[in-house]
């Protein structure tokens, strides 16, 4: 059978050889791209999360272990939404990564924030203990 003919009925044919291939196989596109930078007086984790909210992310800290967990959903009925669906790509998707945190990072002073779908952990390390003069005295 002729590859165009295959695809000409249906373009969209096309799109799912590509993105889920001869096996079925659909690659996790949403999986947010996140960096970790140490900086002097601590980490930083960025996660760039578009169309999440900060209601969406879920952060746990247990055991030396730092969760980030986010799930969205599509929305059953879109008000102002016109005619039917023909292809509808964007689907309900959960995410989740665990960061094994550094025994310098002071897990009480963690802080997060969300502004414009970035994410924002900054983790703080444990201030070192300075080394202490120890006085000789003439005896």
């Amino acid at each position: 059978m002729n590859n165009l003919t295959l695809y000409k009925n249906n373009p969209f044919d096309l799109l799912d050889q590509l993105f889920y291939g001869d096996d079925g196989f659909y690659p996790d596109f949403r999986a947010p791209a996140i960096d970790v930078r140490e900086e002097e007086g601590g980490y930083v984790i960025e996660a760039e999360l578009p169309g999440l909210s900060e209601k969406d992310v879920k952060l746990e800290l247990k055991n030396g272990t730092l969760s980030l967990a986010t799930a969205a959903s599509e929305s059953k009925e879109e008000k102002g939404a016109k005619g039917r669906w023909l292809r509808r790509e964007r689907k309900t998707f959960r995410f989740s990564r665990d960061f094994s945190l550094p025994e310098d990072v002071d897990a009480d002073k963690i802080e997060a924030k969300f502004r414009d779908g970035l994410l924002t952990i900054e983790l703080p390390k444990k201030p070192e203990s300075a080394p202490r003069v120890v006085p000789v005295k003439v005896a």
